[in-house]
């Protein structure tokens, strides 16, 4: 017995023990794996078909900057390091244009691939890219060619496809193009859903009716080219329509009352040399996009050939994807963007007969359906074959039983192009605003200035001709589009060096003047954003600098919403709160708990957005729940941004016709908007004091790929950050939405520029550059734009 019961305990011994070894080699193999696909930081590599030797110089933080003799050495390069930093990112992106996510994710990426292959974007890059002149196209290709080295001159694949269990797939010349094609997506492709939404409201509205809850403008408005804009109240209709004040059922999750969805977004403004300490120009800007891990931007600094003997630095933001600087400066110009919001697409409705197989009736004539049968493969599954039926206007798709066709600019392959890199080259204001006006590019609002003090505004990207074929931000019923073509740049409007010495734009309608009907209304912004920011910018004074014109982005004062707040107070009288505990301490919260800002410790900055939004709620929720029926984002909001404005107007005018029946008055549903609130703020067990907006507005920045493996999810995502700022004020924040980046830069000054952004280069966690700069952006704390000392050196040579 003795001895068996030794042998056991051997036996054992032995078993933990190679156990642990096991354990052991799985943790090395795993580390070996993921180390492997860390950047080369340092080293010497020779190249075939260089022109000469580039370097790739990195700081602490892993800013690379890439200088060389040729520029297409110099884009091999920036493909080398956006390989290394960021590949699965660029492949994520070249993915969601062609509708080509569930081959890495599996079938529950098949509604958004079947969304968007509808637009069959790679065939649509493939073409573009013929378009392109040959010293273009073969730029491309040097980036991807160094996109491609640099993938396979990591020691393993990207670590996602390792947990993805999938190879990565290589970089094609046009995948650039598809990159901008994601863009469109991103910025436009609201646009559908807006259009079906107000195409709801139109069918079960009267015209009087509709012109109330569609209003074209706002008192918040700041437009470039005047003081304001005159705001005509439509008549208001004696009775609202049926489906007014019917309620959604109440759900905390949907009374979270964070209606990020709503937020759109991006800021920029230039102030001109007369109002700079340094006479140049100083341009700011901060993209506001959907936010994760890596960030969209790539901080980089190129030096590039001039083409007259000297160099240029160009400093910046770039897309991994593409191989030239999106937002930043050249030395002679500065530029930034925020996207437009004009109408650029048309939903067509379209005729279908049994009598005309094959055919479809558009523009008052049967035309022949073109059948493309797009394969999408998807992981683990057979792959499925989507028919997309084309037509002169765009393909087809189906939307509450009916048939458009889908008429957007971004079909147009003609349009898409890389002229956005000819900013490099620009010398003056005059030039960059001709460039911008030719870019392929999603039309954004560009607002650009020079190192003489020159500032200007215009439109970069298509804009369509429009034909006046009917409101085109309905759908058109008619058959018929509202445009046909585009504009030729001599055409687009422009605001060059306004008598105040400054610009801004945010989201909201640019112009009052005969030249906003060349960009329509896609969605503009409320305009409280804009005209913040204007204000804050104009009370800098006649002297100003980097930093203060910087600081412009971080004004998180509550303006809109105090607004909000006072008609909350007004309604929690005595009267209201006698035996109303509840009520009692939200009203306290109100008065005692506000600094006037969306602070992260401010309960009653929340409960005064919880009002507005529960108000949305009991007025609009019902019809809500029967558009988001025809499309994923449909809703009032999306319909009209400016209807914090028509409840206003109601809650002011409290006319009979438009209180919902069971309210006995305008103050019971205020009332009750305020019970909703509370009740959603305390459905989680948390006492109202401790439901602060910081509560709620906490950073959820991760990793894509932190969705597909949740264990992974602490090690790919920020610190949860209580983060000031919300929509309807310059510093735009929310949980997964907010400032991309922020750059301030006069041109020629670029020691002077300022920067941020929400993640770091690299989108490996074990990389020391993976979060790099992160506390910098929750903070707002201004950083250098020009990279720091050199730390990391990598030379290419031919």
């Amino acid at each position: 017995m003795g001895n068996a019961g030794g042998n056991a305990r051997r036996w054992a011994k032995r078993i933990v023990i190679g156990l642990a070894l096991l354990l052991a080699l799985v943790f090395l193999t795993a580390w070996y794996f993921l180390r492997g696909s860390l950047p080369l930081l340092d080293g010497r590599r020779t190249v075939p078909g260089l022109h000469g030797a580039v370097s790739v110089t990195r700081d602490a933080r892993g800013v690379p900057s890439i200088a060389g003799t040729h520029r297409e050495d110099v884009a091999y390069a920036t493909g080398f390091v956006h390989a290394q930093d960021r590949f699965f990112q660029m492949d994520l992106l070249r993915r969601v244009a062609a509708g080509e996510l569930a081959e890495l994710f599996g079938a529950k990426a098949l509604p958004l691939d079947r969304a968007n292959r509808l637009h069959r974007f790679r065939a649509r890059a493939a073409s573009a890219f013929l378009n392109l002149s040959a010293p273009e196209r073969q730029l491309l290709e040097r980036y991807t060619a160094g996109v491609n080295d640099g993938l396979n001159a990591l020691g393993t694949r990207p670590f996602e496809y390792g947990l993805l269990r999938m190879q990565p797939r290589a970089w094609s010349a046009h995948d650039t193009l598809l990159a901008i094609c994601a863009m469109y997506l991103d910025l436009q492709g609201n646009a559908t859903a807006r259009e079906l939404s107000r195409g709801w409201l139109r069918e079960n509205t009267d015209a009087a009716q509709l012109a109330f809850l569609l209003p074209t403008a706002s008192r918040w408005d700041a437009p470039l080219d005047a003081a304001d804009i005159a705001v005509a109240k439509a008549p208001l209709p004696e009775r609202a329509p049926a489906w007014w004040g019917q309620a959604a059922p109440a759900d905390p999750a949907l009374l979270a009352l964070d209606d990020m969805m709503s937020s759109i977004g991006s800021n920029n403004w230039a102030v001109a040399g007369g109002r700079s300490q340094g006479g140049g120009a100083i341009v700011s800007d901060d993209m506001h996009l959907g936010i994760k891990l890596p960030n969209t931007w790539y901080r980089a600094q190129l030096q590039v050939p001039d083409g007259n003997g000297s160099t240029r630095r160009l400093v910046g933001v770039s897309l991994p994807g593409a191989p030239f600087i999106i937002v930043g400066s050249n030395g002679h110009v500065a530029w930034s963007f925020t996207n437009s919001y004009g109408d650029y697409q048309d939903l067509v409705a379209a005729q279908l007969d049994a009598a005309h197989p094959g055919q479809v009736r558009l523009d008052g004539q049967w035309e022949k359906i073109t059948e493309h049968a797009e394969t999408i493969l998807v992981k683990d599954a057979p792959a499925e074959t989507l028919k997309v039926r084309d037509t002169s206007l765009g393909p087809l798709m189906e939307a509450g039983g009916r048939t458009y066709a889908v008429h957007w600019i971004a079909h147009e392959t003609a349009l898409v192009n890389v002229n956005l890199r000819r900013l490099e080259g620009a010398n003056t204001l005059d030039e960059a605003l001709a460039i911008a006006a030719t870019a392929g590019i999603p039309a954004q609002n560009f607002v650009a200035g020079d190192a003489a003090g020159n500032i200007g505004w215009t439109i970069a990207g298509p804009l369509p001709r429009r034909a006046g074929a009917g409101d085109a931000t309905f759908p058109l019923a008619d058959g018929a589009a509202s445009w046909r073509g585009w504009l030729t740049p001599p055409e687009y409007p422009r605001v060059v060096n306004p008598a105040g010495g400054q610009l801004v734009t945010a989201n909201s309608r640019q112009l009052a003047g005969p030249g906003a009907a060349l960009i329509g209304d896609g969605g503009f912004d409320l305009g409280a954003r804009t005209r913040q920011a204007r204000d804050a910018l104009a009370a800098l004074g006649p002297r100003t600098d980097e930093r203060a014109v910087y600081g412009v982005m971080l004004d998180d004062r509550a303006l809109f919403m105090a607004g909000w707040r006072e008609r909350a107070l007004a309604v929690l009288d005595q009267a209201a709160l006698a035996g109303q505990p509840k009520r009692a301490e939200a009203a306290r919260l109100l008065r005692e708990n506000w600094s006037g800002r969306a602070s992260p410790d401010s309960a009653g900055y929340r409960l005064a957005r919880g009002f507005m939004w529960s108000l949305y709620e009991l007025l609009y929720g019902g019809a809500n729940v029967r558009m988001q029926e025809l499309a994923g984002g449909a809703g009032a909001s999306a319909a009209e941004r400016r209807w914090p404005e028509v409840v206003a107007r109601l809650l002011d005018e409290q006319p009979a016709g438009w209180l919902p029946r069971q309210y006995a008055s305008w103050r019971a549903l205020q009332l009750a908007a305020l019970d909703r609130t509370v009740a959603a703020l305390e459905a989680d067990g948390t006492a109202l004091r401790d439901a602060t907006w910081g509560a709620r507005n906490r950073a959820a920045i991760a990793h894509p790929i932190a969705g597909a493996v949740p264990a992974l999810r602490q090690w790919l995502s920020t610190p949860a950050d209580a983060l000031p700022g919300d929509n309807h004020m310059p510093r735009v924040a929310g949980r997964t939405y907010g400032q991309s980046e922020r750059l301030t830069v006069s041109p020629g000054k670029e020691e002077r520029g300022v920067f941020n952004m929400p993640g770091g280069q690299s989108g490996h966690p074990l990389s020391p550059f993976f979060l790099a700069g992160h506390a910098d952006w929750v903070n707002g704390t201004p950083t250098p734009l020009l990279p720091g000392p050199v730390e990391h050196t990598l030379a290419f040579m031919p």
